[in-house]
């Protein structure tokens, strides 16, 4: 059987670091949000060095980088945003990924040497959106998370060749059309299309009946509620063979809110399953029940297709909870290693010493470990790791030396 191409794989990153985890363990392409005009306000984001650098370690690995500048712009963002504009011009990004069609032009004019990227923001559903513009000068189009295969199958008999497809494949979902959602704002004040989403969709509601105000029916299924907008995250990590045969260019993951652990996980698991596809289609199904498990081992909120196989119905929700599945905890990242083989970490969460955790390599292996030793940046040992963000020391003994950018983890054993 004759395959597309091999697909684009786009990762998130949230900051510098998490870039670095991206490109290290397996992503073709990250894409970043700098300090405005992204739909990421809670993230922490890009200031203009960490651009700089990221972009810089990116492209020293052949690894792309995508800016969002993805905001619906109001009057006053438009002096600002042409400034920003002009300062990714210099920067040298691989592309813009733009839905208000004045924010296009203020990119087509600030930033001519750029490609650029239409967002599922701007409601791409049909193959004419798709010419529109790609005669405008688009080079791609993410589609809407609402088309089902067969639709991006006809998309792609309609633009041409050279036109590229991008297709969320993983992560979060949006109660409303594409990340449209006007809850926030009315609920919150924060605006969703300004990066200031306060998830509303995860919310639990009660019902007040218009002559009985104050009087709070509850919506339940069941003693503990129900979320009545709270979608399962996507995951084609088992659909492989039909997101490529459909003619997408790029796999896109969600997530520019997420950890290291979840972004090397993610990215690590899908780099598998393309890599074992691109091989031959018995490699990748032989392959697919570790896929399936790997992918199994970062947040999530239970998992669907989304609409690829048509609408969801109410297995798509989950009614009883709007918490994550968390079966493995983030411990750090290796930051460096010495010539003795001891390790230094930024810790991220507590573990001690004595544990058995888990060293996470690129490479798709998992290898366990023991700590034996932890000390301070002091010098000073302690038997445990109990404050965040410290920078430790730590001996591990494990059947293969740990590297520079590995991931630690432990299995959570707490009660879901």
């Amino acid at each position: 059987m004759q395959k597309q191409k091999k697909p684009e794989l786009l990762i998130p990153a949230s900051s510098l670091e998490v870039l670095k985890i991206a490109v290290i363990f397996g992503a073709d392409a990250v894409y970043i949000g700098g300090e405005a005009f992204g739909l990421r306000a809670k993230a922490r984001n890009f200031d203009e060095d960490d651009m700089r650098e990221g972009i810089a370690f990116a492209h020293a690995h052949g690894v792309k980088v995508y800016v969002t500048a993805n905001i619906l712009a109001h009057n006053a963002d438009l002096a600002g945003a042409k400034d920003y504009f002009i300062s990714l011009a210099e920067i040298k990004p691989d592309a813009l990924i733009i839905s208000d069609p004045g924010m296009f032009v203020l990119a087509k004019e600030n930033c001519p040497a750029i490609d650029i990227h239409i967002s599922t923001q701007a409601n791409n559903t049909n193959y004419l959106t798709y010419d529109f513009w790609w005669k405008q000068g688009a080079k791609r189009v993410v589609s809407a998370r609402e088309l089902s295969l067969q639709e991006i199958r006809e998309i792609r008999e309609h633009i041409p060749a050279e036109m590229e497809i991008e297709s969320f494949v993983h992560g979060a979902m949006c109660i409303s059309y594409s990340g449209r959602c006007l809850l926030s704002n009315f609920l919150a004040g924060r605006d969703a299309n300004h990066g200031e989403c306060t998830h509303p969709c995860r919310w639990k509601y009660a019902v007040v009946e218009e002559k009985r105000p104050g009087e709070y029916m509850p919506v339940e299924e069941n003693e503990r509620g129900t979320y009545i907008f709270n979608s399962k995250d996507l995951c084609m990590i088992g659909h492989i063979p039909e997101l490529t045969e459909a003619g997408i260019d790029s796999f896109k993951i969600e997530g520019r809110m997420k950890t290291a652990l979840y972004v090397a996980t993610v990215t690590r698991t899908y780099r598998m399953a393309i890599d074992a596809y691109m091989r031959s289609e018995e490699c990748y199904r032989e392959q697919l029940p570790v896929f399936l498990e790997e992918i199994a081992k970062c947040t999530y909120r239970r998992f669907t297709t989304g609409f690829y196989f048509g609408k969801p119905d109410q297995e798509a929700q989950i009614y009883d909870n709007n918490t994550y599945e968390k079966d493995y905890i983030y411990l750090g990242i290796v930051e460096d290693v010495a010539g003795d083989g001891v390790i230094r970490i930024e810790q991220r969460n507590k573990f001690n010493k004595g544990d058995l955790i888990e060293i996470m390599k690129p490479d798709g292996s998992n290898i366990s470990a023991t700590v034996k030793k932890i000390t301070d940046d002091a010098g000073k040992e302690q038997d445990s790791a109990p404050h965040p963000k410290q920078i430790l020391y730590v001996e591990l003994e494990s059947e293969r030396p740990c590297d520079k950018y590995d991931i630690l983890r432990v299995k959570n054993n707490e009660e879901q």
